[in-house]
């Protein structure tokens, strides 16, 4: 069986899991092993997605399974992607987590975010998820990579009303390293600006994708998408595998800044 949620489409064996750890072949079938396993839930301030231009000021019950289609060895958030399934989590029914979203409305919450970990490879709780939101009236938030194929999102998206997508670098080269596909996440950032609010970050990395040129490429085909579309720019500091580098340089986030400004309206700067 290939499951065909994004473009690794992985063929799948009779109990075989994906390499996004998080779907697997059971009964003939793809199913979503991390379906509702929460590995964290948080009431986060909107812009902390990071969301600047949706609902500023808000609040949004935010929530992180298991699993991921990337392989980065900068990971900000590895001790939840990479946590294994049975540890640490808790299932939390669809139902039961709007529930929760609606009871923190007089907190300010607006509605859910999935984030934390990637949340395409849950799919389908995802969008089980966000249909129940919709009907109540909440807002629905995706912050993922963009590594989905364009059906699955066309799908997804009548029930989103934001994203964050990651942007990981502009060039191929950099997505080869990472087991990701350029192409892939610019169809997912040109579809999506098409059907809901969407922000880009693109996290800089001493020595990797910190060029002047590749900033200049990426914020000129953000523009040509939107240039209302809002870019933030994000400092790196050592995780996971990649300990060897340095914190991104405040200059170098500034610099970048304003080479994307030339393009683009609106430029925030992370971690700074």
């Amino acid at each position: 069986m290939k499951c065909g949620i994004c473009p690794h489409c992985c063929d799948l064996k009779e109990g075989q899991t994906g390499l996004c750890r998080a779907r697997s072949n059971i009964g003939g079938r793809i199913s979503c092993v991390n379906y509702g396993k929460l590995t964290s839930l948080a009431l986060d301030p909107i812009e902390k997605k990071p969301l600047a231009r949706f609902y500023p000021g808000s609040m949004i019950l935010s929530a992180g399974s298991y699993g991921c289609n990337l392989n980065c060895r900068f990971c900000q958030n590895f001790r939840i992607s990479m946590a294994e399934n049975g540890e640490d989590n808790v299932y939390v029914p669809p139902e039961v987590l709007v529930r929760r979203a609606e009871e923190l409305r007089a907190e300010g919450n607006i509605g859910l975010a999935f984030t934390y970990n990637e949340p395409i490879v849950g799919y389908e709780y995802v969008k089980d998820c966000a249909i129940i939101a919709k009907q109540r009236g909440l807002k629905t938030v995706l912050v993922t990579n963009g590594m989905i194929c364009a059906g699955p999102l066309r799908e997804l998206l009548p029930y989103i009303d934001a994203m964050n997508i990651d942007l990981k670098a502009f060039s191929e080269r950099f997505y080869k390293m990472l087991n990701g596909d350029l192409q892939t996440v610019k169809q997912t950032i040109e579809i999506s600006a098409e059907n809901c609010h969407v922000e880009v970050t693109t996290l800089i990395i001493p020595g990797e994708n910190d060029s002047d040129d590749e900033m200049e490429e990426e914020s000129k085909w953000l523009a040509s998408v939107n240039t209302d579309m809002p870019l933030h720019i994000s400092r790196f500091f050592p995780r996971y595998k990649m300990l060897e580098k340095e914190a991104t340089p405040i200059e170098t986030i500034y610099r970048l800044r304003d080479k994307a400004s030339k393009y683009l309206k609106y430029v925030y700067t992370g971690n700074c």
